[in-house]
């Protein structure tokens, strides 16, 4: 599943939904073309002129990355992680979201195909990343809107510090994670290295669209992204 080469040094090209391949040595050469996702293929009002729920928030992010997440990056390999079992069903309490998975893969553009634009309650995962709860950052991507209503991740931005996202595998287990941060990116400016980067430990990055919506490009100008790590775990 070869992806193009981004022409800059980092692992992926300006833009976000690329997939850290945790435990393979797929990573280096894939993430450059799975990082253009949200330019190419928007979690958002891709295919009309206008918003039907845009965001409240407040202006676009600053070109300079902010400072990274207290999760995204792990003094040692140690840490909570569970074996592969792919994700069948993801809850935010504190967001009413309560979403099954659908698998995402590359297509014949070479970037990450979105979930289907006319389910408003389907959340992403890419299948050839880790799953949700191995040692790795999985990554789970799902629209803000779409162009029959208000979709899964409208209201991902308002999630806080401290609260949990619980993912049902299909081995019977759940991984509850807690989020560390939220932050949001312009696409022109997406810090790939902190959002893709490869982890010691089992962390999870939600990603959506957000900001100020762009007319004229049909899309939003940024990237909601909810940085967690892997916090408790249960077993059948």
């Amino acid at each position: 599943m070869a992806a193009p080469q981004s022409s800059d040094s980092n692992p992926s090209a300006s833009g976000t939904g690329s997939f850290t391949f945790g435990r393979t040595l797929l990573w280096p050469a894939a993430a450059a073309g799975l990082g253009l996702l949200m330019i190419f293929n928007s979690f958002g009002t891709a295919e009309d002129n206008k918003p039907l729920t845009a965001p409240s928030v407040a202006a676009p992010a600053p070109a300079a990355a902010p400072p990274a997440p207290s999760a995204a990056v792990s003094p040692s390999p140690t840490g909570l992680f569970m074996p592969r079992s792919n994700p069948t069903k993801l809850q935010i309490p504190s967001i009413a979201v309560n979403a099954p998975f659908t698998p995402l893969t590359i297509g014949a553009s070479g970037h990450l195909n979105a979930p289907p634009p006319h389910d408003t309650n389907l959340v992403g995962w890419y299948k050839g990343g880790v799953t949700p709860g191995e040692r790795g950052a999985a990554i789970v991507a799902g629209h803000v809107d779409t162009t029959t209503g208000p979709a899964v991740f409208l209201q991902l931005q308002f999630v806080k510090q401290g609260a949990t996202v619980d993912i049902t595998r299909a081995d019977g287990s759940v991984a509850t994670f807690k989020v560390d941060s939220v932050e949001k990116f312009s696409k022109a400016s997406f810090p790939n290295d902190l959002v893709y980067a490869d982890t010691p430990n089992a962390q999870l990055r939600l990603i959506t669209c957000g900001g100020t919506y762009d007319r004229k490009a049909k899309d939003y100008k940024d990237n909601v992204v909810v940085f967690a790590h892997l916090d408790s775990t249960k077993h059948p």
